[in-house]
């Protein structure tokens, strides 16, 4: 399978719910635009409800787009929908399996769903790599949630997609259990995997991610490399140490945006284009505070994310 330029490209992609009973029509996805890199970590995040899900199911054909058109792996999922369906892989959000199943055997029938020869499986490899060899023949009702989530993960890879969507897949496990499968998800990626990944840690998209997008009421808000998007907002945040620890703002501060940390520095928020350093720094000695150490911090992805979806 060649390597296109792009994992997923979605042209004017939109989804309108019909009516049903009280519930009104809704449109879902209002005319996206997006193109995701091959070979990239892929963010989409969004709040609840913002089309990240129908998105998602649309890809994976589960949802029938109303209009516009879209592709994996560069091939169509109208005009080859089988063929491009093969070439995704989604570990979606809710944990959904037969208990009375082991891994083994779960992982050979989704691989009989696609297709796979016998000669050609690896399921004990998947299950080796996400940690779950010693339990392949338990019943997935014995499995802990975080085992549970991870066999979730090893299934989306039976036919070696080039593609894998991870659906919130780190909530509800713990600290451990999240860095163990973002070593996995790290090493398929180096292997040439796209991932793209939905997740409520913002902190998780910003470290991992190459590109983010941001969806917000159907429409496509943002869509650019991490890099870029953290230099979205115009503010930043200048850290004064003072030689005494302050317990309050000075009142000759009360023309800015200022407040004190829990270790008594002062945080002080401006815009870059409105303010500088020099002149804060200035304003803070006229209120009588001797400075020790100072510092600057720019945006991270969650105040991006929420001064951009707040509307």
């Amino acid at each position: 399978m060649n390597k296109p330029k792009f994992a997923i490209e979605a042209k004017q992609l939109e989804k309108t719910y019909k009516a049903s009973g009280k519930l009104p029509a809704k449109q879902a996805l209002k005319g996206i635009d997006l193109q995701i890199p091959a070979g990239s970590i892929f963010g989409l995040l969004g709040p609840n409800g913002a089309g990240k899900s129908t998105f998602i199911n649309i890809l994976s054909g589960l949802v029938t787009k109303t209009g516009g058109s879209a592709s994996i792996w560069g091939m169509d999922i109208d005009a080859r929908p089988r063929e491009a369906r093969s070439a995704i892989g989604v570990v979606p959000q809710e944990i959904n399996m037969d208990p009375f199943f082991t891994p083994m055997e779960a992982m050979e029938l989704q691989a009989g769903f696609y297709g796979v020869p016998k000669s050609q499986r690896r399921t004990e490899q998947i299950l080796d790599a996400v940690g779950l060899l010693d339990k392949k023949d338990a019943y997935v009702r014995q499995l802990s949630g975080g085992m549970k989530r991870r066999l979730m993960v090893a299934k989306a890879m039976v036919h070696a997609p080039p593609v894998v969507i991870l659906d919130e897949p780190t909530a509800g496990v713990d600290v451990e259990l999240r860095r163990s499968l973002w070593e996995y998800v790290g090493e398929l990626n180096k292997a040439g995997t796209t991932i793209i990944l939905t997740t409520h840690y913002l902190e998780e998209a910003e470290e991992l991610c190459d590109e983010i997008a941001i969806i917000n009421h159907g429409e496509v808000i943002a869509s650019e490399p991490t890099p870029q998007l953290l230099k979205r907002l115009d503010h930043r945040s200048l850290i004064i140490y003072p030689k005494d620890p302050l317990q309050v703002v000075p009142p000759a501060l009360s023309g800015v945006d200022a407040s004190i940390r829990p270790d008594g520095a002062l945080a002080i928020t401006f815009r870059s284009s409105e303010t500088g350093i020099g002149r804060l720094i200035e304003t803070v000695r006229e209120a009588n505070i001797s400075i020790e150490d100072l510092e600057t911090e720019d945006p991270d992805l969650e105040d991006v994310f929420v001064e951009m979806t707040k509307a």
